[in-house]
């Protein structure tokens, strides 16, 4: 296999395009994406975990982190575990071959005894390798997961972590504003504190429905206007 090309499988995994360190607003968070730039460049960190909340940005870090490795020609595989009833463990078998592995949401599999021993045997190759950096996320810290296996509980905590700084309201606009901008779109500080008041707060949703506007907006040639986004949205 061409080192160039990232790994395919045959499971409902998708990179966004648009989910890459540039579209991404830092804020609070600059160290975090500054140590997930190297480890994707293969010169940072070769253990990382990174936990915050439900839908606070840490996908979106391990999509741009994949991307970025990909750009450089390195081997990037991204596995979000919440689908791991659909697979075996077998698939982390091998994976210390690649250049950065990305596993999200790995509580998924906490209690789960095949599965927490496929991710301690992985550890253990990882830490074998060179060139090979592996960087997870979870909704807690690793020792309250609720892990079974001690063994493995004691890997997570050997690398790096970060926690994943929830963003203000502030910080919120200026990512949707910075969002709509990359689409060619012109979001108010008016519009953007609407959808902030009238919507989920949480990053990911926000951007789901901007670009359900954006393609509203291509369709009908409207601007986004509070009027035209209350017929859109229905509110």
């Amino acid at each position: 296999m061409s080192k160039s090309a990232p790994i395919q499988l045959s499971l409902p995994v998708h990179l966004p395009d648009d989910e890459t360190f540039q579209s991404y607003h830092p804020a609070g968070n600059q160290q975090l994406i500054e140590s997930l730039r190297l480890a994707a460049s293969g010169q940072g960190e070769r253990i990382t975990y990174l936990w915050g909340n439900a839908k606070s940005g840490r996908t979106h870090l391990l999509h741009a982190a994949c991307a970025l490795a990909n750009e450089q020609g390195r081997q990037a595989f991204y596995l979000p575990l919440g689908i791991h009833a659909s697979m075996s463990p077998a698939i982390l078998e091998g994976l210390e071959s690649l250049s950065l592995i990305c596993l999200d949401d790995i509580d998924e599999v906490s209690r789960h005894p095949i599965w927490e021993e496929a991710l301690f045997d992985l550890y253990n190759r990882v830490l074998e390798q060179d060139n090979c950096c592996l960087v997870v996320s979870a909704r807690a810290p690793a020792n309250g997961v609720g892990f079974l296996l001690p063994d493995l509980v004691s890997r997570l905590n050997w690398g790096i972590q970060y926690q994943l700084h929830p963003l203000s309201d502030d910080a919120k606009l200026a990512a949707l504003q910075q969002r709509a901008k990359v689409r060619g779109l012109e979001l108010s500080e008016e519009v953007g504190r609407f959808l902030l008041t009238r919507l989920a707060r949480d990053l990911r949703t926000l951007f789901e429905v901007l670009d359900r506007l954006d393609k509203a907006s291509m369709r009908a040639q409207r601007k986004l206007t509070i009027p035209f986004i209350k017929q859109t949205l229905h509110l």
